[in-house]
């Protein structure tokens, strides 16, 4: 399998200070440019099955590929943001809110329902659903069940592309390949930024980290979270 791990888009919260976002935001006009030049690239790959985050900036940087490509979409519950949908911004903020609901998901990934399939876990009501602040072990553990998922759901040589987020994107690449690096060593994951794994059916593999070449340098942006 050849994974392609790709962070979304330039989202609000990222071009805000900390005491200023939101729990769920948007893209930025930045944002919705970079993802339209993410769509372009991937439009010239040949893959087999599109991952996306049930997080608005994640689904809103999917829309643009969907829109472009006509490719069908898997929402994943299991590959949101560390710590999910919660208020506040302080490290001891726990409250949950209840995320997007399952009408709203689809509306925003794809302009048609035919185009995209849900875990049964995203609800109406709120795919989240007020749950407490995911803690950085249960993230963990979280990785080690996506990257399981992934073995078992996708043959040898299947293309995946999965847009996610930061600092999960850090926690599967710590799951495949111990990475642990000090982002002042070598840089902040990218909005867009592409890295790409592949395994081979024993070990996991990084070809290539963090590409931004589908960018304008203008439009390079690296803001945590």
């Amino acid at each position: 399998m050849q994974l392609y791990l790709v962070r979304h888009a330039e989202s609000e919260n990222n071009a805000k200070p900390l005491h200023a976002r939101v729990e769920d935001p948007p893209l930025t006009t930045i944002g919705r440019m970079q993802a339209g030049h993410l769509a372009n690239w991937l439009s010239s790959l040949a893959y087999d099955t599109l991952i996306t985050s049930p997080v608005l900036r994640a689904l809103e940087t999917t829309r643009f590929v969907t829109d472009t490509t006509g490719q069908h979409v898997h929402v994943w519950a299991d590959v949101f943001e560390t710590g999910g949908i919660y208020s506040g911004y302080r490290d001891d903020a726990i409250e949950g809110g209840q995320g997007l609901g399952r009408s709203d998901v689809i509306r925003h990934v794809a302009y048609d329902q035919s185009m995209c399939t849900l875990d049964d876990s995203i609800v109406e009501s709120g795919w989240w659903g007020g749950r407490q602040r995911e803690t950085p072990e249960q993230a963990a553990d979280r990785a080690a069940q996506v990257i399981d998922r992934l073995k078992w759901t996708f043959p040898k040589g299947q293309r995946v592309v999965a847009i996610i987020h930061a600092d999960f994107k850090q926690a599967l690449l710590q799951e495949t390949i111990s990475w642990n690096a000090d982002p002042s060593q070598f840089g902040y994951l990218r909005n867009t930024g592409i890295t790409k794994l592949d395994f081979d059916g024993d070990r996991w593999n990084l070809d290539w980290f963090n590409s931004v070449s589908h960018l304008p340098a203008k439009l390079i942006t690296s803001k945590e979270r």
